[in-house]
């Protein structure tokens, strides 16, 4: 078997937080620390990638939730899946 550098393939994205709320993207995934590229929002540079891979600042992408409610429950951005613990780590 063959290993071929390519593009990880997308990540399983989570909730969709409320307007006005943060997204949860701790997930390295979200962050390509080879190439910025522009925003899909803005157009500035960002090495920040959603879970679809689209180049987004988190801002950005938070904002447009916050502007877009309706179309934001379609899943465009997402916070990352979390554990199904009920005790959060905690750290010393």
């Amino acid at each position: 078997m063959t290993r071929t550098r390519g593009k990880k393939p997308p990540f399983e994205p989570g909730l969709v937080p409320a307007p006005g709320a943060l997204l949860e993207w701790r997930d390295s995934q979200h962050f390509d620390r080879w190439q910025d590229r522009p925003c899909v929002l803005c157009d500035k540079p960002t090495p920040m990638r959603s879970h679809a891979g689209e180049p987004v600042h988190k801002a950005c992408a938070e904002n447009w939730i916050a502007a877009n409610p309706v179309e934001a429950r379609l899943g465009r951005f997402a916070s990352d899946t979390q554990p199904k613990s009920s005790q959060r780590a905690t750290h010393a």
